[in-house]
């Protein structure tokens, strides 16, 4: 799959790398900034670029289901359509239904799904959510010591 989502679990919502690790601004814009660069200023995932600015920082993160960890991986450039599927919750909340049908026509396409795939798709990964956000979860922010 080349566009996944990636629902942050209510009970983690608000907080951010910037938050959670007490980064300044000067240091979250350098490993933005450095992520844009490594990029070459392209959506590591479709190549595209927005139209106001070209690309904005993602953290990914892996979540232990077990140990209930959610664990920081790095950070990714994405064009701001494949941003807001990786958000499609919050894009589905606050987005106007002409953005929200551009995302999950980008979702759909760049995974060749058709419009039964997506749906189904979407609804997995909102089940997958709702079991998540009945934990309390753990950062480990071991990836970001080694480059602040």
């Amino acid at each position: 799959m080349k566009l996944t989502i990636e629902l942050v679990p209510q009970s983690s919502w608000g907080n951010n790398l910037r938050s959670e690790a007490n980064l300044s601004k000067a240091q979250w814009d350098k490993l933005r900034k450095e992520s844009y660069k490594s990029a070459g200023y392209r959506c590591e995932i479709c190549s595209g670029k927005g139209p106001k600015w070209p690309v904005e920082c993602h953290e990914i993160w892996h979540y232990d289901d077990k140990t209930h960890t959610q664990t920081l991986k790095g950070l990714i450039s994405l064009c701001p359509t494949c941003h807001k599927a990786k958000h499609i919750g919050r894009t589905l909340s606050v987005e106007s239904p002409d953005v929200q049908a551009q995302v999950i026509q980008q979702l759909a396409t760049l995974n060749q799904f058709t419009p039964q795939q997506t749906e189904d798709y979407i609804v997995k990964v909102f089940e997958q959510w709702n079991n998540r956000s009945q934990h309390k979860w753990t950062l480990n922010l071991e990836w970001l010591e080694s480059r602040l």
